[in-house]
């Protein structure tokens, strides 16, 4: 039996996944505040919404792909929200999966909350990037009770290549955030080495390959190079536009600064990147794709 999914925040990672979920056969219902986004899933064989409520009114699958916690929580357990909607409408075995990242205690807020109603609830975000996304080889990082987890896993394999349960409620923001951190790390040290090297008469692309083969070897090298012209159909080959935003970046690596204050952790190197992508933001690069914090590094050696 065809299950219904609703599929909430059509962005640049959350199309895509709704568009997989299509190709592999889902009933989707979809909703934005962006009528083009909703347009553009409609046109690729999804049934459309007007709001949150309407989209999940047939639903035994809810996902979620949204910009903060804020959102997050107002949607599900905001006055009037879905989980209300879910209860009094009576509706049973409904599966609630939020993409987002968020902070790990929003997720646990909206966790706990499902749980005193009786709905199963993961936090699911992911990592892998738009291109990921498009080509349905997503890494989803799941936190919630092991039978929730293994209900979506069907649903999570129509999106992502690698699924990962991390733990209890929330465990799963707090893989995500970890790894965004260093994500950012390793991109700006892959931006300083190329830049430093380019400022130096090397060719970006020579150089790309010898760290390729070489101890300073990492995923910016490999599949997001920062330096434009040097791997095609990435975001710094097309002006740095499309991919994951410096606004997002900087708000994930915002959580992950809040989450080492909470649990006493040393970050110098994730609190400098911080500051970085902060920087960067403030100068007019937030719709930017986040490996363009090379041109900051360019502004900074001109």
């Amino acid at each position: 039996m065809t299950q219904n999914i609703a599929f909430i925040g059509l962005g640049n990672m959350g199309g895509p996944m709704a568009k997989n979920l299509i190709k592999n056969d889902f009933n989707v219902t979809v909703y934005d505040l962006n009528s083009a986004a909703v347009a553009e899933l409609k046109a690729a064989g999804a049934n459309s919404a007007d709001n949150a409520k309407s989209a999940i009114k047939d639903a035994d699958v809810i996902i979620s792909m949204l910009p903060n916690g804020a959102i997050v929580k107002s949607l599900y357990t905001g006055s009037n929200g879905l989980i209300d909607q879910i209860v009094n409408e009576g509706k049973d075995n409904v599966l609630i999966i939020d993409s987002s990242t968020i902070a790990a205690d929003d997720a646990r807020a909206v966790g706990k909350a499902c749980e005193q109603k009786g709905i199963a609830m993961i936090d699911a975000p992911v990592s892998g990037g738009t291109a990921a996304a498009e080509a349905g080889t997503l890494t989803f990082i799941c936190g919630g009770e092991p039978t929730h987890f293994e209900a979506a896993k069907v649903v999570l394999n129509a999106m992502g290549r690698h699924i990962f349960h991390a733990g209890a409620s929330g465990a799963g923001q707090v893989a995500k955030i970890c790894n965004n951190m260093l994500l950012a790390i390793h991109m700006v040290g892959t931006a300083e080495a190329l830049n430093m090297g380019a400022q130096q008469g090397l060719d970006p692309a020579v150089m790309s390959e010898i760290m390729k083969a070489s101890s300073g070897n990492n995923w910016s090298l490999q599949v997001y190079n920062p330096y434009p012209g040097v791997m095609p159909n990435v975001p710094s080959s097309k002006d740095y536009q499309g991919g994951f935003m410096v606004d997002l970046m900087s708000k994930d690596l915002g959580l992950s600064q809040e989450l080492a204050a909470k649990s006493k952790s040393a970050t110098p190197l994730g609190a400098l990147a911080t500051q970085l992508y902060q920087i960067h933001q403030a100068g007019g690069a937030g719709d930017k794709d986040f490996s363009s914090i090379l041109q900051l590094l360019q502004k900074k050696e001109s």
